[in-house]
């Protein structure tokens, strides 16, 4: 028998043993650390509690090792009755569409009441999102503002916007400023509003 007739029947025989097997075995693995960690991992699903792999926390069936949710705590995609994406527009948006800008300046007032406080935490957040842009007074001079032509005068602005007006902007964007909505919650646009409203009027 020559040598191609022997690889020839060992490579059958080998075929015909591997049918024979579970087709849902994957067979032996090389270093399996590397695919199941031994460390705790929060999405692993290893289900066999006999395996060395097996690290669930038993919160769910099935070998879960995902935690539940802390008390009180909202997944935003998996919120129930909701659809996708609704949550979301809850927490970030309110109720007036982008282009009713007229009609929110003319019916939204500041919910917040004005005080150091409030016009300090305003402050922070003027300067975290908005300084960049409209500059550290207000005055549409931000270091972005060198690239990025028609960035508003706040001070001026200010002067003759009501505070409904430049919530919805900070919430819709408008013109070339692009929406904060997602970025800053509705208590955080109001405390940038009555801070906004000081701009020219206290010193910096």
């Amino acid at each position: 028998m020559n040598l191609s007739r022997i690889l020839l029947a060992t490579g059958s025989l080998a075929i015909l043993a591997g049918c024979g097997k579970d087709p849902n075995d994957p067979g032996l693995e090389y270093a399996p650390q590397m695919y199941h960690a031994i460390a705790f991992e929060p999405f692993s699903q290893v289900a066999d509690t006999s395996s060395e792999f097996y690290n669930t926390i038993k919160v769910n069936t099935g070998g879960q090792n995902m935690r539940k949710p802390a008390s009180g705590t909202i997944a935003r995609k998996q919120y129930s009755g909701m659809k996708k994406g609704e949550l979301a527009k809850e927490i970030y948006q309110y109720g007036i569409p982008a282009d009713s800008l007229e009609y929110a300046a003319k019916t939204l007032t500041n919910p917040i009441a004005l005080s150091p406080a409030v016009l300090e935490e305003g402050k922070a957040l003027y300067e975290r999102f908005c300084k960049a842009c409209h500059g550290e007074g207000g005055l549409g001079d931000g270091k972005v503002a060198d690239q990025y032509k028609g960035v508003a005068n706040l001070v001026a602005k200010a002067k003759v916007v009501s505070e409904g007006h430049i919530y919805h902007v900070i919430t819709h964007g408008k013109g070339r400023m692009w929406p904060h909505g997602s970025l800053v919650n509705p208590d955080e646009r109001w405390k940038i509003v009555h801070y906004v409203k000081t701009l020219g009027t206290t010193p910096q």
